[in-house]
This record gives C-alpha cells, structure tokens and sequence, in this order.
C-alpha cells in the first residue's frame, strides 16, 4: 500500500514543482521548470544571506504582498520576502532595487528553511497567500522551522473561526515552543498596500507589541495618528476586516444607484457625472469611494478616445465572499443589516446578466424618461439620500461588531476602529470623524441613529430621501440599497411595527407562544376557534 504524504509533505508539494531526474530528457522538463532553473541562475547572487538578521519576513509576493514589502523596506525596516513562485520573489527584489535605488533592506529567497534563518528573533512572518488551503499549505511549510515566540501573522481576507483554528492548532503542535498565530486586516488595495494601508491586528497582544513599532510605520497616517490599533484577541482582526468589507459593499451600492438615477432620470452626461461626484468629495460626502467614482467618469476608453470607458464596462460585479460572511453573521448576531444584504444581491442580481436580458424582452414596467427633471433639485436630493443612507450602512456594520464583542468577549473599541478606518482603507471618508466623535461621546451607544448629531442630520434631510426613493419606483429604477436603508430607518423609529401579526400567525400553526401588550409572560391560544 502506498504510504499516505504526511501534512508537511503535502505543503511542500503545493510549494514546490516536482522535479525530474537528471537523467530525463530535455523535452521532459516543464517549461516553467526551465524558466525556475534560467531565473536561479541569472538571479542567485539576490538570495545569499546577509549576516545582519531581517526585523520581519513577508511570504505571498502577488500584488499585495509584493506591495508591502516595498512600503515595509521603504520605511526603513529590513525585510525577508518569499513566494512560492521564484519569478515573483526575483520581480519583488528587482522593484526594490529600483525604487528604493539600493536604499531598501529586502532580500529574496527561494527555499523556506534559509528564509526562516535570516529572520531575528522572536521571527515575525506575514502571510498573504490566498484563503484556504494554501494558508494551511504555508502554515505546515513554516511550522517546523519555528521556536518559542515566533509569529505568524495572517493578512489575507480569512474567516475568522479559521483563523481561531490555527491558532488552537499551532498552539498544540509543540506547546514547548509557544508559537503565536494573529489574524490582521489590511485594506486600502494595491495603492494602500504600497503607500500605507489601514491594518487591522488580532491575537496575543504580546505579539502585537513585538511588530507595533512596524506597523505603526506602516500604516496610513492620518491626523491624529497611524491607522492601526490592537483590535482584540484571536479572530477579531479579520472579523473586523470583514465587517468592513461589507460596509464597503454597501457603500458602493449606494453610490451606484444614485449613479443610476443621475444617468437615466436626470440625464447627466459623464462629463457632468465627473462634476458632480467632484462637489461631493469637497463636502461631508468626501471620501476614496466618492474621489474614484469621480475619476472613473473622466476616463476615456482607449480603444475609442470618443467613448468613456466606464460606459464599456459590462454591467456583472464581482465579489470574493466576504460580503456573503458578513451577511451571514448579520443573521447569526440577529443582527439586522438590509443595506449591506441587499447590496450583495445587487451583486449576485447582475451577475445574472443572461437571464436578465431575455427577462427585459419579456417583463413589463415604466421605463425611465430621461432629463425631464430639475437636475440641481435632483444633484441636492441624491446628495442628502446618499449621506442618510450612508449613515444606515456604517450603523448596521457597527452593530455587528458590538454584537459580536460581546458574545466573544472582545472589547472591540468602535470609536478606535473608527478612527483607523480614516486613513488607507477603502471606506475612508470624513464621515469617520464624525462615527468616532458619536462612539468617544457614549461608548454603549446601541445604534449610531440614536447618535444627537446622527439623528438631526437625518431629520434635515430626510424628506430628499424619501423623494428619491419614490422618484425612482415611479421610474422603474431599482434602488435596493436606498430603499432598504429608507425601510430600516423607518422600522428602527417606529413605536409598533406588525410583527404582532406574524407572531399570532407562529402561535396559531406552531404554538410558538406570545407575550401581551399588558403581560410580559407568554402565552398560547386556539386561534381556530371559533371557526369562520
């Protein structure tokens, strides 16, 4: 019987490309085989080992890893970078040196065990290798090579039982060696990566000290400090990550619909989209998300210099699943966020772009008449529906968190996690202030909509809001995320809502029992007697 690889095998396997015996013809090697063999000797002279240690290593050299270990180097730390594939870690080493012309302390190697080696101790490693599998390949191909006080620090967009898992795993392995595991959010994209991005830490806080002053440089700056802070213990780094991404999806929806409504109602063309979106980053509504949108309505299609680019883009939005686990843990927190769900469907709604065409041709509706409204009226009403709606979707996120703080016992600091979400991030705006100011004020506040300033701002601008949203049925056009952060203020405020219906309706065919208005102890009825 053939013997099963052990786990360590498995990982070097996923890390290495099987070579061939010498003794084998040319044509039997692989053609990556020969560019690995052609780099190794154009490029060995980068992975001699230097006698000076590294302060910190980075495995995972795609976009974003190879990103910050520039933004690590050029800060002045020296860094230790490898990747599974050889040519990326060459690449890593070449842009180092031409950026930092000779200045950055990088070094590249091919094999772990050296890479491990040229690390200082308590060795500080980063990962940013895909979600998964290969976390646990790489995590395996590590292991061993550890000791006592050694860091592995996962930056990848994971979910955070995984990461909790690892860490109970890791700690198991060799409970004489006390290797430490910490989940960190990095968000900012390629830009962010390179230039300083947010970063959000969990897990033994001794191991946040050992790498702050790293991260401390790293990160985005903003005015009042770096846009990094101990989050909290075990998962929580990437639960907040992924809490964060699912505002960012929310966000994003916003922004589309009222993209949607300025293009097909009020009839603005790109080049007054441009204009528009440009005002807006100069007031409260100024952020990443709303600066780039502007810039995209500039950008002209280069295969046709009279086309705009955007409008060549095909109408099917991605998305990597942390949108999905944030709607997920919505529901099991109990948690209600209709913003952020409805903008994940948006997302799966347009992927469906076939069945969406024939249903077009099949389906009926008002269709949208286009510029026959004032546009400054219609510019000004999007404007405040956008900045009332923005407010429902940071709402929900933050909710989230609390919840979660408190069923896992995290202390999540949400007017500090505010403030590193200023800087970096792709939901950085100056609304941010305003979150951080609301939280530093009353730390329990249980919704940022019962936040003095939050609610008199809704309560100025709520009647565009509400034109908007009836504009836009009466149109035909879809604003899933405007209306369901409309529908989620207006249950939040009222004084009863139905649901003593729906309850009754449990009772009646499943005896789930009720309480009464005037009698907080639960009750059950016949409710088929008498019959009508």
């Amino acid at each position: 019987m053939k013997r099963k690889r052990t786990a360590e095998e498995e990982a070097i396997s996923f890390y290495q490309t099987s070579k061939k015996s010498s003794a084998g013809s040319t044509s039997s090697t692989t053609i990556e085989q020969q560019q690995q063999q052609k780099l190794q000797q154009q490029h060995s002279h980068i992975h001699i080992m230097s006698t000076t240690k590294s302060d910190i290593g980075l495995i995972g050299l795609a976009v974003m890893g190879q990103n910050l270990a520039l933004n690590i180097a050029e800060k002045g730390f020296s860094i230790s970078v490898y990747n599974r594939t050889y040519a990326k870690t060459v690449d890593t080493v070449k842009r180092a040196e031409q950026e930092g012309k000779g200045s950055f302390k990088l070094q590249g190697f091919e094999h772990i065990e050296p890479f491990v080696q040229s690390l200082s101790k308590p060795r500080k490693i980063i990962m940013l290798v895909q979600a998964g599998k290969p976390v646990d390949a790489t995590i395996e191909l590590l292991k061993n090579h550890l000791e006592d006080g050694d860091t592995i620090i996962d930056g990848g967009n994971e979910w955070f039982l995984e990461t909790e898992r690892r860490a109970r795993d890791l700690a198991s392995f060799d409970p004489s060696r006390n290797i430490h595991y910490m989940g960190m959010g990095v968000s900012g994209g390629e830009e962010g990566a390179r230039h300083g991005p947010s970063l959000m830490p969990g897990g033994p806080i001794e191991s946040y000290h050992a790498i702050e002053h790293i991260l401390k440089k790293v990160a985005a700056q903003v005015d009042d400090g770096p846009c990094v802070t101990y989050i909290g213990p075990r998962g929580s780094g990437n639960y907040v990550k992924m809490i964060h991404n699912g505002i960012e999806y929310g966000d994003m929806q916003l922004i589309a619909e009222v993209y949607d409504l300025l293009k097909n109602v009020g009839g603005l063309s790109n080049e007054e989209l441009q204009q528009v979106f440009t005002q807006w980053n100069q007031n409260e509504l100024q952020s990443f998300l709303i600066e780039i949108t502007s810039r995209i309505f500039a950008k002209r299609d280069e295969k046709d210099q009279s086309k705009f680019l955007v409008d060549q883009v095909l109408d099917k939005s991605g998305s990597k699943g942390t949108g999905k686990w944030t709607i997920q843990e919505c529901a099991e927190r109990s948690v209600p966020c209709p913003t952020i769900a409805s903008a994940l469907d948006a997302r799966y709604m347009s992927s469906r772009r076939d069945e969406r065409v024939a249903a077009s041709k099949v389906l009926q509706g008002p269709s949208a008449v286009s510029g026959q409204v004032d546009k400054q009226a219609l510019v000004n009403d999007l404007k405040n529906a956008l900045y009332c709606a923005k407010i429902c979707s940071y709402t929900q996120g933050m909710n989230v968190l609390r919840e979660a703080s408190n069923e896992f016992g995290w202390d999540l600091k949400l007017g500090e996690i505010s403030r590193i979400w200023k800087g970096g991030c792709i939901i950085r705006a100056i609304f941010l202030d305003r979150i951080k100011a609301a939280y530093d004020k009353n730390k329990d506040l249980p919704s940022l909509l019962m936040d003095g300033e939050f609610a008199r701002e809704i309560a100025e601008r709520q009647e565009s809001w509400r034109r908007i949203v009836t504009l836009a049925v009466s149109q035909g056009i879809p604003v899933p995320a405007l209306s369901a952060s409309l529908g989620y203020y207006d249950s939040y405020r009222r004084l009863r809502l139905p649901a003593n219906l729906i309850q009754a309706q449990r009772d009646f065919f499943g005896a789930h029992t009720y309480q009464r208005v005037d009698d907080s102890n639960w009750f059950h009825s016949d409710w088929a007697t008498p019959k009508l």
